[in-house]
C-alpha cells in the first residue's frame, strides 16, 4: 500500500459514489469505478445462493459490459481495513498493473490507496 494522499476531485467522485451505493442498496460493500474514458460505473456487492460478488467485482463487470476498455482509478467503501485480492485482480485485470484502488470506510474516510499488482 502507498502513503495516502490528497485526493483530486475525481477521485473523491468515485469514493463518494460507492458510497451512495451501499448506503441506497443496504449492501455491505459499494464500488465504483472510473473507465479510460471517464464514464463511471457504481455497484454493491451481490450475495445470493448461486453467485457471490464483492462490490468492485460487479462495477469491474458492469465496465466490461460496457465496453469499457481500461480502468483509470477504482474505489470501494466498506468496513475491512484492507483491499480483497479478488478486488485487486479484477481492477489489475480490467485496468491494468499500477492501477489505484481507493479504500474508504462508511465514513467515506480513505484507509488505504493501493495500486493493483
Amino acid at each position: 500500500m502507498s502513503e495516502i494522499t490528497e485526493l483530486d476531485p475525481e477521485d473523491k467522485k468515485i469514493i463518494t459514489l460507492a458510497r451512495s451505493v451501499r448506503a441506497r442498496n443496504g449492501v455491505a460493500e459499494g464500488a465504483a469505478v472510473r473507465d479510460e474514458t471517464g464514464r463511471t460505473y457504481t455497484a454493491g456487492s451481490v450475495s445470493l445462493e448461486s453467485l457471490r460478488l464483492s462490490a468492485l467485482q460487479t462495477a469491474v463487470a458492469m465496465a466490461v459490459a460496457s465496453g469499457a476498455k481500461g480502468l483509470e482509478a477504482a474505489a470501494v467503501v466498506t468496513e475491512a481495513e484492507t483491499p480483497a485480492e479478488v478486488d485487486l485482480a479484477a481492477v489489475r485485470d480490467l485496468g491494468g498493473a499500477g492501477t489505484p484502488l481507493l479504500l474508504a470506510g462508511p465514513d467515506g474516510a480513505l484507509r488505504s490507496r493501493t495500486e493493483a499488482r
